[in-house]
């Protein structure tokens, strides 16, 4: 119960009778809706995300639905089929642009236009207040267009999309790698993790191999797989080739602890190697690192780029959830769950992980936040994503080529400054929402 001796104290203490019997997360949530801000601020950003999802169905120059010789179409849905190989188009929509057909019934985007369309009747940065050559409103360029006729609100669309699952995907996996890390170095520390010889042995030599045989063979691979748009898949495939022999070399380890010799255990320092390694990784400017690992690629695709990403970001993650960890393991409920037989994996999904993830959900805000800042920077710079994908720093970029294009600096800069305040404003928000002294 909270008290207060001012003249609120009255109120102070009903608010406190209301989160009696509530769970923490009801009451972190409650905390968070008084905080009009970061409310707003959440409402706000599910409108970007949903603008994200929905992008190609705003902003296309394929019907949404359409009806031609007596045959029903849904285009934009047909080409997702198209594009993972389940469907292909027919030969006249190959030959004949699709504002040119001759419709029965047709549903067209509110934008009729696709990132990627060029209207060469209003090339060379179109002001979206100036004269354009358009057959009707319906065709007008409302946010202008840039030096080859693109239109900036259907780039702007999906810029937003690109933003997105940059962020939010390169956070996801800097947010496994930094859960995982973080939760043997806090709940194990120097002295709890005991593994056998052999285990540590062959679990070494399947590190080697694995890296051998899932990445440094199949750097060719990746290196045409990356031209082809297929990194992803690949990168996949390597993904479960080094757990795969990881998984081996496990297997093969149980029949060798049956002998005595190989049996004998040693304990493993988790916390001074992994704190050693997130050292080296904040000592190497990050900066440097990722213009580095983005060059090396010649084609860099969204998913190369979210990789690299979330293998930077993940060390502030590792260290929020050891510091919580070395917390959360010394209290009863963990005890008990030791004394009750439980595993020790058990003990860390189940007990430790969910009661020591508060600090990093905030964590988690501000990275996506700065994701989408590295992203917008590489592509202003030319050295991110292709030029055949528009990303808001990409749009940024065209402005330098026309200094009275005015229209290319302020709506991409606006969306960059504003989605990253949102994140922001959300991060401070669950700052305070998960500090119950701060109620």
């Amino acid at each position: 119960m909270i008290f207060g001796k001012n003249k609120e104290g009255k109120v102070l203490e009903i608010l406190g009778e209301q989160e009696q019997g509530q769970s923490y997360w009801a009451r972190v949530k409650r905390r968070f809706q008084k905080n009009k801000l970061a409310k707003w601020s959440l409402r706000l950003l599910i409108g970007i995300f949903l603008i994200a999802l929905f992008s190609d169905f705003i902003a296309n120059e394929k019907p949404l639905y359409c009806k031609i010789e007596g045959k029903t179409y849904f285009p934009i849905l047909k080409q997702y089929a198209v594009d993972v190989g389940l469907s292909k188009w027919d030969t006249k929509f190959y030959q004949t642009p699709w504002q040119d057909h001759d419709y029965e019934n047709v549903i067209m985007p509110p934008i009729p236009y696709s990132h990627f369309t060029q209207d060469k009747k209003n090339v060379q940065f179109v002001s979206p207040f100036g004269n354009q050559n358009v057959p009707s409103n319906r065709y007008w360029h409302w946010l202008g267009t840039d030096q080859f006729g693109r239109d900036v609100l259907a780039g702007m669309i999906r810029g937003t999309r690109v933003a997105m699952l940059i962020g939010v995907l390169s956070m996801f996996i800097a947010t496994l790698i930094g859960l995982f890390l973080g939760s043997l170095a806090g709940f194990f520390g120097d002295t709890r993790f005991r593994i056998s010889r052999v285990r540590l042995l062959l679990n070494l030599i399947g590190i080697v191999l694995g890296y051998f045989y899932a990445f440094s063979a199949r750097s060719y691979t990746f290196s045409v797989a990356n031209e082809k748009g297929n990194f992803g898949i690949e990168l996949f495939k390597s993904v479960l080739i080094f757990f795969g022999i990881i998984l081996l070399c496990n297997l093969l380890s149980k029949a060798f602890e049956r002998i005595t010799f190989f049996a004998k255990t040693t304990t493993l320092p988790f916390d001074l190697i992994i704190m050693r390694l997130i050292e080296i990784v904040n000592a190497i400017p990050g900066l440097f690192l990722l213009l580095a690992a983005v060059t090396i690629l010649e084609k860099p695709s969204i998913i190369s780029v979210m990789v690299i990403i979330g293998f930077l970001r993940w060390t502030s993650i590792a260290r929020f959830i050891r510091a919580e960890l070395l917390r959360v393991r010394s209290l009863e409920f963990i005890e008990a769950a030791e004394a009750m037989g439980f595993s020790d994996w058990r003990i860390i999904i189940r007990h430790a992980i969910p009661n020591a993830i508060a600090p990093v959900l905030i964590t988690i805000a501000f990275g996506v936040a700065s994701a989408i800042l590295i992203e917008a920077f590489l592509s202003f710079l030319g050295i991110g994503l292709d030029n055949d994908e528009i990303t808001w720093g990409l749009l940024l970029s065209f402005a330098r080529n026309s200094t009275t294009s005015w229209w290319l600096a302020i709506f991409p800069g606006l969306a960059i400054f504003v989605t990253v305040t949102l994140f922001n404003l959300i991060g401070d928000g669950l700052t305070e929402a998960l500090d119950s002294k701060s109620q």
